[in-house]
């Protein structure tokens, strides 16, 4: 099993390879092309700010890459952002895989939502023997809207996408390579699809 973890200049990288080494696997960290479409499966991590992040994948060609790729991606936090069609993180034009925006938390609360959450209404082969009582780990200041593509939802502030699905295309806002038993059996889950 080939997995490889695109690198494009964004945090948490290095734990999410920790988190799949944990699992037995060893994925290649990589922004090369040829290597990103051999790979059996892919994530697409991500701590950081949208705009530059666009901007890096656009100078290597890895936003036209990660649109013709046929194999299970997964976006994590950022990662799962980019996905979407638009940011208001300094008006970002993104890939456009799920049609929905990416909107700031109103500052009702405290702003990042940071910690650990639940997440509900939830539906896809990703989150299979997951409970509603199981915890996922959240850092972000900015949240997808709820809309077709939405596979879990969680709530702070107002409800939002916590994961996404489109075809070969999966992303959670949360981290599932910092979130315990949860994110092990999402990882898990992902790796057998």
């Amino acid at each position: 099993m080939k997995i490889a973890i695109i690198k494009y200049n964004a945090g948490n990288v290095q734990s999410v390879e920790f988190a799949l080494n944990r699992l037995g696997y060893f994925p290649e960290i990589t922004d090369n092309p040829e290597k990103l479409k051999a790979a059996d499966k892919i994530i697409f991590p991500g701590v950081g700010e949208a705009s530059s992040a666009m901007k890096y994948l656009k100078e290597r060609g890895l936003d036209e890459v990660i649109l013709a790729l046929k194999q299970p991606i997964l976006g994590i936090c950022l990662g799962m952002q980019l996905m979407c069609k638009f940011s208001e993180e300094n008006e970002t034009q993104c890939l456009g895989i799920f049609d929905l925006e990416v909107k700031k938390f109103p500052p009702k609360e405290k702003v990042p939502h940071m910690g650990w959450n639940t997440i509900s209404d939830f539906d896809s082969p990703l989150l299979k023997d997951i409970t509603v009582n199981d915890y996922a780990y959240f850092v972000h200041s900015y949240y997808a809207e709820i809309g077709k593509e939405t596979m879990c939802k969680a709530d702070y502030i107002n409800i939002f996408s916590a994961g996404l699905q489109k075809d070969n295309f999966y992303g959670f806002q949360f981290h599932p390579e910092k979130s315990s038993d949860l994110g092990e059996k999402i990882l898990e889950n992902f790796i057998n699809l």
